[in-house]
């Protein structure tokens, strides 16, 4: 204990010593910066612009103009009979497409000839009918015109001058008067297909739609001088005689029954000689001219619209449909041409006239080609859900009957029953002269003798091309 404490009392001593001895701290003023962040809270006065929207409400006073729709038009019950759409499909199509938008309730009888002509009549004589609108061929109206059945149209027709109607088309409707009798509605006719192939031998400068008779047959003459080939076609055991009668006949005479014998004619028929050089064979046994053409027989053919059809919609990009060529005396055509009139009994007049103006619109006009087959007569522009072969003969239709030197030949009219032996008459002609090779002018005073007798027989009037006449038709 004493060690310890002396121990102590050794330490104390030391430690005192140590404090004498260090030296006296000196006190240094020393600014010193120190950074740190330290969270102050201030108040501040911001300026904050808040937008309002102020709605005010102001009475105006305006003058509206407010459309109220018409109340829709009905032109009630309307009776149409034709002679044309009477197949039981075509005249169901009428019914459920054709007619269907039209603003009133259309009755349509589908009727043969004969039931046509003594209905209408019929009526007439009664001084009192239910027929409003008359559908018929162009020589299916003269005997109607005879009996005083057919009201004047002239008016209706002035009011559809924008549906470009060729004029030569009016001109039919007037029936040989100064009278419009007929709208026209419809029409079919022939023309000319060739493949595209034969378009290099074409005469220099020729136009493939303007042709001429004589470019024709020298068309063919250089393909088959090019290629050792007679490529033109004619259906001679088809519709040949039309060719004769509606289309060379006119172009080079001007007419068909009156010309037959003529000096005109006569030229005409060495010219078909001369051309049948080039005709292949095998015509003499073609009665549709589509297969020879697919199978490419032929290049260039003439024939009806319905026995081209196959092969422009098969392959439509081989081949070209085209107008008929032209003679001296114009392009001579052959228009099946049928035409809307209405009798002088019709009871419900407005209709009928709405009736007719509705079936000359462009539309009512695309639904009848795609639903019964006939062409339209008004100019326009084919819809692209129209097959484009019906579309290439559709454009050739056209073209040839706008021809500005168009002579329009109608089938024969007043013939009856005896309507096949002028057709038997031209056929005879062209196998004498083309085939057989009889002397020309021999053969046409024959054959001109067997047609005026047929002409007197059954009292026939002349009709177009060539002029109207006062009894029976008169070869010159």
């Amino acid at each position: 204990m004493k060690r310890l404490v002396t121990l102590l009392i050794v330490v104390a001593v030391l430690a005192s010593f140590v404090a004498c001895a260090a030296p006296t701290p000196e006190v240094v003023e020393k600014e010193v910066i120190v950074e740190r962040e330290v969270p102050v809270t201030v108040q501040v006065k911001e300026e904050v612009i808040v937008e309002k929207k102020v709605v005010e409400t102001v009475e105006v006073v305006k003058e509206v103009v407010v459309e109220v729709p018409a109340a829709p038009v009905d032109y009630g019950k309307v009776t149409f009979i034709s002679t044309q759409g009477v197949p039981i499909e075509e005249a169901e199509a009428m019914r459920g497409v054709v007619l269907a938008d039209f603003a009133g309730q259309v009755e349509f009888i589908g009727s043969e000839y004969e039931f046509f002509e003594d209905t209408v009549l019929a009526e007439v004589q009664a001084g009192k009918g239910s027929l409003d609108v008359l559908g018929a061929l162009y020589g299916q109206y003269p005997t109607l015109l005879a009996a005083g059945a057919l009201q004047d149209v002239g008016a209706l027709m002035a009011t559809l001058g924008d549906r470009g109607i060729p004029a030569s088309s009016v001109e039919l409707g007037k029936l040989g008067t100064d009278t419009q009798y007929y709208v026209p509605w419809m029409q079919a006719t022939y023309i000319c297909a060739a493949n595209k192939k034969a378009l290099e031998y074409l005469p220099a400068g020729a136009d493939a739609e303007a042709l001429t008779w004589e470019q024709w047959r020298d068309w063919a003459k250089n393909i088959y001088e090019a290629t050792g080939e007679k490529k033109l076609g004619f259906p001679v055991d088809g519709l040949l005689h039309r060719f004769l009668e509606g289309y060379i006949y006119p172009s080079y005479t001007g007419g068909m029954v009156t010309t037959f014998k003529s000096p005109e004619a006569v030229e005409m028929w060495e010219f078909i000689k001369d051309m049948w050089e080039y005709v292949h064979p095998q015509s003499m046994v073609y009665a549709f001219m589509q297969e020879p053409l697919l199978a490419e027989e032929v290049w260039v053919a003439f024939d009806h619209t319905a026995r081209l059809i196959e092969a422009f919609k098969a392959q439509p990009d081989d081949f070209v449909a085209l107008p008929s060529p032209s003679g001296p005396k114009g392009l001579g055509y052959m228009p099946v041409a049928v035409g809307l009139a209405m009798p002088v009994t019709a009871p419900n007049q407005e209709g009928g006239e709405a009736l007719i103006e509705y079936m000359t619109r462009p539309e009512v006009q695309v639904a009848v080609l795609r639903e019964i087959g006939f062409f339209p007569v008004i100019d326009l522009e084919y819809p692209g859900y129209v097959a484009v072969g019906i579309r290439m003969e559709g454009a050739a239709v056209s073209k040839q009957a706008a021809a500005p030197d168009a002579v329009p030949a109608m089938l024969p009219v007043g013939l009856g029953p005896r309507s096949g032996e002028i057709n038997k008459i031209y056929r005879d002609a062209f196998t004498r002269i083309v085939i057989d090779g009889e002397d020309i002018a021999t053969v046409l005073a024959a054959e001109a003798a067997n047609l005026q007798t047929l002409m007197d027989e059954t009292g026939a009037p002349c009709w177009p091309p060539d002029p109207p006449s006062e009894g029976a038709c008169q070869v010159k």
